[in-house]
């Protein structure tokens, strides 16, 4: 099961030999469930959505449509035996218990508060954000959910939209020119992020869960961008405005209308950054392979386990 949005989930599913996981609102032809189910929604936050959010469906609306599909499921169930076009759609009941529950949330609450809260602001207000997060976790818990594969968020400061918005002051910025105090707030978040995940394992005897660390895989990338194969670690591959961000929030990737429209460079495999505030599929598939590494884990991975690589 996973839970907003990571493109780099897809690529460890692919190691991992399964399929990709079809939407929850996928209604449309007749989407199988057997092997799971994807509850992520784009833009989506852990806090409870509002009048103003650019995704309605936040976290906890996440976990309750979870809790919705499971009790269909199981209604389902005891059909599925006579009716085999049913069976075929449909998980059996043990799988939610075995099943590996992916998260990667918590990027949007950071990026919509920079806009309205100053950094103090920001870290007394991360542990209201974990509180909520813990609460869904514990209600997938409630449902039977046991395995818990969690990832921090990722290094905020460079992502070519907050640059652009945030560079005003030259003293606000790192070595790389990323936007420092963005990059703070997500290492506070991570820390607090860390700290919860450490608690469930103490609270609860029989879950496993795994905190993985993104932010690292995700800064060593764009500081040592060459040794990967990338030329540019920051700047957006589509976009509009050229170097240094070819980022423009009135023009972007994907926006039509007008004369000038946004453009997508002639070799994406080149950049880190797609549009701003997504990493390319070649940067995705480096972050991929760095967590299949089992080395960002903890607790590690087992070296037992068939799909880690060896780089």
């Amino acid at each position: 099961m996973s839970f907003n949005r990571c493109s780099t989930f897809l690529y460890p599913v692919d190691a991992m030999e399964l399929p990709f996981l079809n939407p929850y609102l996928d209604s449309i032809g007749m989407p199988s469930f057997q092997k799971g189910c994807n509850f992520a929604a784009s833009a989506s936050t852990i806090l409870p959505s509002h009048a103003g959010s650019t995704c309605p469906f936040s976290f906890g609306v996440q976990v309750d449509q979870f809790v919705r599909f499971k009790t269909r499921v199981l209604e389902l169930l005891p059909t599925a035996t006579a009716n085999k076009k049913i069976e075929k759609y449909i998980p059996v009941e043990s799988f939610f218990q075995k099943g590996l529950y992916m998260f990667d949330i918590g990027q949007n609450d950071l990026t919509f508060a920079f806009y309205s809260k100053s950094l103090d602001e920001i870290l007394l207000w991360i542990p209201n954000v974990l509180l909520e997060f813990e609460t869904g976790i514990k209600k997938l818990y409630d449902q039977g959910a046991r395995n818990f594969w969690i990832h921090n968020t990722g290094p905020q400061g460079c992502l070519p939209r907050n640059i652009a918005e945030f560079q005003t002051d030259p003293s606000k910025l790192d070595e790389l020119g990323c936007v420092s105090f963005h990059n703070e707030a997500a290492r506070v978040f991570n820390l607090h992020l860390h700290a919860l995940c450490e608690r469930l394992q103490n609270e609860y005897a029989d879950v496993n869960v795994t905190y993985v660390d993104i932010f690292t895989i995700k800064s060593n990338l764009i500081s040592n961008h060459f040794q990967y194969g990338f030329k540019e670690p920051i700047m957006a591959c589509c976009g509009y405005g050229g170097p240094p961000l070819n980022y423009d929030n009135r023009n972007t990737c994907g926006h039509t209308g007008t004369s000038a429209a946004a453009k997508a460079c002639s070799n994406s495999s080149e950049y880190v950054n797609w549009d701003g505030i997504h990493f390319t599929e070649a940067a995705n598939q480096h972050i991929a392979s760095q967590i299949l590494t089992g080395k960002y884990s903890d607790p590690p991975v087992s070296d037992e386990m068939p799909f880690l690589l060896k780089i």
